[in-house]
């Protein structure tokens, strides 16, 4: 009877198969362990990477952190992508530091809406149960032994995400062994009760004295432990893990020496020396799974790093007594994980042992639903053990292929497949946003696909290896296109699903500041190859578009067109938005955009949403012409500055060290410039000095970290605090209406705060000096007056201002009334 070795859905990280001997031994003793450890926390960087690399490396735990949010509410500090974008880009990160740490990830379906104050805020907005059943879930599904917490549940962490998301873990900590809690997942997973739970410990005064109270009784681990083996200690291995966080600059420096953590139980049996104290980590614990461990054990202490193949015929008989266990109800997968787990480990550390290698290779990185790819695999047996490699498949299309050649050492053995999708098939889009989210969750109502951190593999391709014991090895790998860049080498990425046609118009936002028509371009591209098109703009009610349609020819995959359309607005003030729709000859509709995110430390990924933009007519007076822009950490805001009339141009470093100001009539500094352009601590001097000479300068609000290049980036001192206002329709009084800030050029009332998002403002300025002038005051539900969000002074002949509402959040946001208020901040004298 042929035996089977399989695993569903191996992901090899793309381009990168080979493992050394120290990691391949860690990985045949893993195989030993069957403990599991869960760390719970709120956003993208919460997670304790040295804790995770500990567990995963040192204890040889099954580890994985479940992030609540997706960072979607963050700064971007590598890019311009926000909101759902940038949780993209954050999911990717997660990855490539789990890639290093070796944990794994999860989420819910809570979206990251922005800072929140309290628990209580940020649980009515996520939807408290729809969240903690996604916590249980992850929890069942999981089964881990013990679950950590980086926050706790009494408010230290400060942010209303970080407290809601110990309050979950530990309601979901009850929660996942009653079966009464709900039993609709019971139908895939059973219920389980963790042995206990801690919280993480920290002391945001200081540095933690060992001896307070409040440590003095904590369980400790040095998570400083050095590995030989892997010759850097966890600590070391955390600061690579946690400087894949690059959109929120989050680069480490590696620390070596004793580092200790404190655990404080929340819950659960209390333990004396040890988090897994009393659990039983072996084989031994579960029926039947003493004999598993002791050839697993065997294997791992026979290792022989010159000779890995000769573990082979040991894994492959913990193999087969894996196939009897597996046949049991105490190992169904609903019931118990490991019997898949320890498969797809150990299917690993058969390849690992063996040097395979699969490499493949498709002829593009797209395909369109119902169309075809060719696809090349290529297989490479590194060691002498006797593998023959039996077939090749894909799920649709084309029969497998059975090639029968044997794997001989180190000489490649090569097929081809051609791929043909169903019509009907998926696109590659993220699956959390294949439908459109409240303002706190994300929809997805696929049981099975929530907590994943990515989606399965757009197109997968079996790849089965046999030995001449009956050993069938089946590999599930992702369809992979790869080039060569004559810098970064060979680069992977998975081919996609894409739409037919895709049509991006050349806006987020189209401001009209007066009734006169303007050209919207929509730039298009086929994936489907030659074809005809014809493309048409949906406006709201009331606003003309010309032409109606336009035909464009597409003459081969990859080919551009561009579309241009006059839209003329109504005359009155409205806003609405735009839709490109593209028809194809055969009838169908397309209302695809296409965003590309394509950074060097994360794979590439395509992203599709509507082919729309918002416009927005507004009736906006102006003062000057020229503007000069220094971007911080990335916005939208020069794209509306020039919709509104103004020539803006982006001033690099050499033009803040040459000083020339003189040609601007205004000068903004973006989010965080006197954080993140150091260039800004030279030029400082120089731009208040074109303030003086009648220039008028606006900087957007910057963080009071030890990164702020200046003591007050203004004339005048003040201190940057943490205060903020989270609730976007917190009311703003106007302590100054007739201030000319909130007149001139155009006239602010109450009406322009309405339709905010995310915010009112943050890191407001506080013990100002009282030559600044204040005209705003905002505060959320229950708080204080906070009237530090504004500031303006006249200096010389000009003006400044500092301003921490969030304007480069509603101006990207097409908030009409931002638009108004931040023309007259750049209009100020």
């Amino acid at each position: 009877m042929r035996k089977l070795l399989v695993v569903l859905c191996l992901l090899f990280a793309l381009g990168a198969q080979a493992k050394d001997a120290a990691e391949l031994q860690l990985a045949l003793r893993k195989l030993t362990v069957v403990g599991s450890a869960l760390y719970i926390a709120a956003h993208p960087d919460d997670e304790n990477t040295a804790m995770l690399s500990y567990w995963a490396s040192d204890r040889l735990y099954r580890s994985g952190y479940l992030s609540m949010t997706r960072g979607d509410g963050g700064q971007n500090l590598i890019g311009d992508e926000k909101g759902e974008l940038l949780g993209v880009i954050r999911t990717q990160e997660l990855l490539a530091a789990r890639r290093i740490d070796g944990a794994e990830q999860f989420f819910t379906r809570a979206l990251d809406f922005g800072f929140s104050k309290n628990p209580e805020e940020t649980l009515t907005i996520w939807n408290r149960n729809d969240v903690l059943a996604d916590v249980v879930w992850v929890i069942r599904k999981f089964q881990p032994d013990v679950i950590v917490t980086r926050f706790p549940t009494t408010g230290e962490g400060g942010h209303g995400h970080h407290t809601a998301s110990a309050i979950l873990a530990n309601e979901a900590f009850v929660a996942a062994g009653d079966p009464t809690r709900f039993p609709e997942q019971l139908k895939y997973v059973n219920v389980w009760k963790p042995k206990r739970i801690y919280w993480n410990q920290f002391n945001f005064r200081g540095p933690v004295d060992p001896n307070a109270p409040e440590f003095a009784s904590s369980l400790r681990v040095d998570l400083g432990t050095y590995n030989p083996l892997l010759g850097r200690a966890y600590t070391e291995i955390a600061a690579e893990s946690r400087s894949q966080h690059k959109s929120q600059g989050f680069g480490s420096a590696e620390r070596r020496g004793s580092i200790i953590n404190y655990y404080k139980l929340t819950g659960g049996e209390p333990a004396s020396k040890e988090l897994f104290e009393g659990i039983d980590t072996s084989w031994s614990r579960y029926p039947g799974g003493d004999a598993v461990g002791k050839i697993l054990q065997q294997a791992a202490d026979s290792f022989d790093p010159k000779n890995p193949s000769a573990s082979i015929p040991l894994l492959l008989q913990a193999s087969d007594l894996l196939d009897r266990l597996g046949a049991g109800d105490a190992w169904s997968p609903r019931v118990n994980p490991w019997i898949d787990v320890k498969r797809a480990e150990l299917l690993e550390a058969i390849r690992m042992c063996a040097g395979i290698a699969i490499d493949v290779a498709a002829s593009d990185s797209s395909v369109i639903a119902g169309g075809e790819i060719p696809v090349s695999i290529t297989v490479t047996n590194r060691s002498d053990y006797p593998f023959v490699l039996s077939t090749v498949a894909s799920p649709y299309g084309n029969p497998s292929k059975a090639p029968g050649a044997k794997l001989e050492n180190n000489k490649s053995v090569k097929t081809d497949i051609a791929i043909k999708l169903p019509a009907d098939y998926d696109l590659s889009q993220p699956y959390w946003l294949r439908q459109p989210p409240s303002k706190g969750m994300f929809n997805v109502t696929d049981q099975q696909l929530i907590g994943r951190a990515q989606n399965p593999p757009s197109i997968p391709i079996t790849v089965s290896i046999a030995d001449n014991q009956m050993h069938t090895l089946i590999f599930t790998v992702p369809a992979v296109f790869r080039r060569t860049d004559p810098v970064r080498g060979e680069i992977t990425r998975a081919v996609d699903v894409v739409p037919e046609v895709v049509a991006n118009l050349g806006e987020h936002v189209y401001l009209f500041p007066d009734n006169k028509p303007r050209d919207v371009a929509v730039k298009l591209m086929s994936f489907a190859g030659a074809t005809d098109a014809t493309v048409r703009l949906r406006a709201p009610q009331g606003w003309k578009v010309a032409p109606e349609s336009q035909a464009i020819a597409f003459k081969a995959k990859g080919d551009e067109a561009e579309a241009r359309f006059t839209v003329t607005p109504t005359a009155s003030e409205s806003n609405g938005r735009v839709v490109a729709e593209v028809t194809l000859p055969s009838g169908k509709k397309l209302e695809y955009a296409l965003t590309n995110i394509d950074y060097a430390h994360i794979p590439a990924q395509r992203l599709f949403n509507t082919a729309a933009a918002s416009v927005i007519r507004i009736d906006l007076k102006k003062r000057g012409t020229n503007i000069g822009y220094i971007m911080g950490s990335g916005d939208d805001v020069p794209n509306v500055l020039r919709q509104a009339g103004y020539v803006v141009t982006l001033l690099n470093d050499a033009e803040l060290d040459r000083g020339d100001f003189a040609k601007y009539d205004a000068i903004v500094a973006g989010i965080r410039a006197y954080n993140t352009r150091t260039r800004l601590k030279l030029a400082h001097a120089k731009l208040m000095k074109y303030v003086e000479n009648g220039g008028t300068y606006v900087v957007q609000y910057n963080t009071n970290g030890d990164d702020l290049l200046v003591e007050a980036p203004g004339p005048y001192p003040f201190k940057l605090s943490r205060d903020r206002v989270t609730v976007e329709e917190a009311p703003v009084a106007m302590i100054k209406p007739d201030h000319p800030l909130l007149t001139t050029p155009n006239r602010i009332t109450a009406a322009d705060f309405n339709g905010w998002v995310q915010e009112r403002g943050l890191y407001y300025t506080a013990e100002a000096d009282p030559r600044y002038e204040k005209m705003l005051e905002s505060h959320d539900p229950g708080e204080t007056p906070k009237d530090g969000g504004q500031l303006y002074a006249h200096v010389g002949k000009g003006a400044f201002v500092y301003t921490s509402y969030s304007w480069w959040r509603q101006l990207a946001a097409g908030v009409p009334g931002a638009m108004k208020m931040f023309v007259n901040l750049v209009s100020a004298k």
